[in-house]
């Protein structure tokens, strides 16, 4: 018999050990695997913060003896580069050799080129001596041998020749913008006027059609003299910067006049506007001065009712230079920008996220960047050519852009703003972080107030008031609560309950307001009478019977008075009178129902775990009070809940986990709209929804998709500061109350 009781002994001991190490195992690879979770998506997002680089792939001499370069630029794959020089010719170089192997002459004249302006997609404008224009296009085609060797082959589209006007002044420089049948041409003269032709040819509906010339003079008084002065892609807006600091705008939209819409002081301390250029989008346009400044300006909506007009407002200030900036150079895919100073520093930056991205060495007289932004070429003062591989994928990035106020193109001021895609190539994203941790926090704190009381009053009742029966039922029944897929209850509370509420939203909020009214009179009116024998007996552990008719009395009650209240107080429309008083736009998709969808989820952890906190409590505590002549409620307030706030504590704080990790319920339940309002009535977007909503759409390796995959670390992150807090306090009440 020993012998058997040791060969037990040692049998359990060993089963001990085992399991012990595969307790550890299994913790530790847990903890592993949370760990490498963790490193995955940090890795992810990290490299949206990865400052930018350029490298220089290739530098060679432009060529001797050949005229003054005016122009240079490169194609996409970075292989062909091309200069323009003041005989029209456009000459192309391989970049890896640093050899031309082909020319073409913008137009066949044979006279000198004036002056160069070139906008988006390689389209020149060249001014010849005699006042004639040529408007050329550089494409490239890529051709592909049989053995798949792929070469690129440029080509000049002449899109236009234009014959010499009659101006009457010499002409200083030209611009010519073409958009859809309307051509506009704009000539700065060198009595600091401006010549405005358009060209307009209208379609009847027999499709013949019909061309019209408008000619005009800009001879109103300007604040100095003219400096730098763009057009837009469609020629509808002409911007103008004077040598005393002025931005001026005028309207070209009308073919006979054009109206001077702005005279803003862009420079202070009487300095120059020195260049100016249109940020891809035509909505912002980039003023440099002879300070070495850099600067955004947007028309912004001002003023009130009939007096709201648009003028132009500084948006975005831009690192400056240490001179005058000579030439700005906007990129033909996204909101960056390259500047030159007169000192031939280069720098490289994002209008968005005021981003200085880079500086390029050597000193450069010009440059052209690459359709794709991922390269660069400039002409330096010795002639040679140097090409920069320039690495930046996520340039509108940063800590203002992610979790600041940003102005953003079309906006009044600055804001907080999720907006990640748009129908239109040049829209600027707005992938700012806020709406959504705001959205995060206002979901979980409605569900919790929700959530919170009823889980908790339930776990006491059940524990303390009910019989040992209705309990056996009744914890059972919650806790399979918890086993309802999110998506069944975010379906239920989104195509169900969320018309319903919206039809009786008065109601709702009456029965809100009536119920513990009606429940503190019925109590009170009872409260001589519960001392009784019989109504002791019958209400002991069915105390939960005397609430069932005051709801029903309460709903009632709410829904019978909702329309005439409505009608006496809210002139019969409960919703109009929210958006016309107060200002508040009430949407079927809100924090109201959020609050149902994500209590539903939440109140069977809480209940379970408060529950059995509660129920670990000796008896002999419950006894003790109850002897010395307390009641069951001051029992429960005084002992029970302070003895078991540990544990009610932590089941709180997990269901607050689960409601901030919580998707397909604030998926399909709310409007998805990342604003920030606290009111109930609307939706909101959180972390784990936006998640959901934009990964299918996230470009692998994108902005967007870093950008999803910082929204998930923030997740974990917040999530894990929730916790450790929590536990952080759950143990000063253990401390303090001797128990968990």
């Amino acid at each position: 018999m020993q012998k058997l009781d040791k060969q037990f002994i040692r049998k359990v001991r060993r089963q001990d050990r085992l399991a012990t190490r595969a307790i550890t195992i299994g913790g530790l690879l847990v903890i592993a695997s949370v760990i490498a979770i963790l490193v995955l998506i940090v890795r992810v997002a990290l490299p949206l913060f990865q400052p930018a680089g350029a490298e220089i792939t290739h530098s060679f001499p432009a060529g001797s003896g050949r005229a003054p370069v005016l122009a240079v630029g490169m194609d996409d794959t970075r292989e062909v580069g091309f200069t323009l020089d003041n005989t029209g010719i456009f000459s192309f170089y391989n970049l890896a050799s640093g050899k031309t192997f082909f020319s073409a002459a913008a137009s066949a004249r044979k006279a000198k080129v004036q002056s160069v302006e070139s906008n988006k997609n390689n389209v020149f404008a060249l001014l010849w001596e005699d006042n004639s224009v040529t408007v050329s296009r550089v494409d490239f085609r890529l051709l592909y041998a049989e053995n798949g060797q792929r070469t690129v082959q440029p080509e000049i589209t002449r899109m236009g020749e234009y014959p010499a006007r009659r101006y009457p002044a010499p002409v200083k420089s030209i611009a010519i913008r073409s958009h859809e049948g309307r051509l506009t041409q704009v000539a700065l003269l060198a009595n600091n006027r401006f010549q405005i032709d358009h060209e307009v040819v209208t379609t009847d509906i027999f499709d013949n059609e019909k061309k019209e010339t408008f000619s005009f003079l800009i001879a109103e008084e300007l604040p100095g003299r003219i400096t730098a002065f763009t057009l837009d892609e469609k020629g509808g807006a002409l911007f103008a910067g004077t040598d005393t600091g002025s931005l001026l705008r005028w309207d070209l939209r009308e073919n006979a006049t054009a109206g001077r819409t702005d005279n803003v002081v862009a420079v202070q301390g009487n300095k120059g506007v020195t260049a100016l250029a249109m940020v891809f989008g035509d909505i912002s346009v980039a003023v440099g001065d002879a300070d070495g400044g850099l600067a955004t300006w947007s028309q912004i909506w001002t003023g009130e009712g009939s007096d709201r007009v648009q003028r132009l407002r500084k948006t975005h200030t831009l690192t400056s230079h240490q001179s005058p900036v000579e030439r700005i150079i906007p990129s033909r895919r996204s909101k960056s920008l390259v500047s030159l100073g007169g000192d031939g520093k280069t720098h490289f930056d994002h209008m968005t996220s005021e981003n200085h991205l880079l500086d390029l060495a050597p000193a450069l007289t010009m440059a052209g960047i690459s359709g794709q932004g991922n390269g660069l070429i400039g002409l330096d003062s010795n002639n040679n050519l140097t090409v920069w591989r320039v690495d930046a994928p996520h340039p509108e990035i940063s800590l203002k852009t992610l979790f600041g106020k940003v102005w953003y193109e079309s906006y009044d001021k600055p804001e907080y703003v999720w907006q990640s895609s748009s129908a239109s190539d040049d829209f600027e994203p707005k992938l700012s972080l806020v709406p959504l941790l705001f959205g995060t926090i206002k979901g979980t704190l409605y569900a919790m107030v929700f959530a919170v009381p009823l889980a908790i009053f339930g776990a006491v009742y059940t524990s303390q008031f009910s019989t040992a029966t209705f309990k056996k039922t009744v914890k059972p029944v919650v806790e399979i609560m918890a086993s309802i897929p999110s998506v069944v209850i975010g379906f239920l509370i989104a195509l169900w309950l969320a018309p319903i509420v919206e039809k009786a939203i008065l109601a709702v909020i009456l029965g809100v307001l009536l119920l513990p009214l009606i429940f503190i009179g019925i109590m009170t009116a009872l409260k001589p009478f519960y001392k009784t024998p019989t109504l002791q007996n019958f209400c002991n552990g069915h105390e939960f019977l005397l609430l069932a008719p005051v709801i029903l009395l309460a709903t009632a009650l709410a829904m019978g008075i909702a329309p005439t209240v409505e009608q006496l107080l809210f002139a019969g429309n409960f919703k109009q009178w929210l958006y016309n008083d107060l200002g508040l736009r009430y949407d079927q998709r809100n924090c109201i129902i959020i609050a149902f969808g994500l209590g539903i989820a939440v109140i069977p952890i809480i209940f379970s775990i408060t529950e059995d906190a509660i129920s670990t409590i000796p008896p002999s505590l419950t006894a003790a009070s109850l002897a010395l002549g307390a009641s069951r409620w001051q029992t429960i307030w005084r002992v029970v809940l302070p003895s078991a706030s540990p544990g009610i504590f932590a089941a709180i704080m997990i269901g607050f986990g689960r409601a901030v990790g919580e998707t397909m319920i604030v998926l399909m339940a709310t409007g998805n709209t990342p604003i920030l309002d606290w009111s109930i009535f609307n939706g909101m977007r959180t972390l784990s929804a936006n998640i959901a909503v934009e990964i299918p759409e996230a470009p692998l390796n994108g902005t967007l998709y870093r950008v999803l995959f910082l929204c998930a670390s923030l997740l974990f992150a917040l999530t894990f500061l929730v916790n450790t807090g929590a536990e952080l306090v759950r143990e000063q009440l253990r401390k303090k109350y001797g128990r968990y």
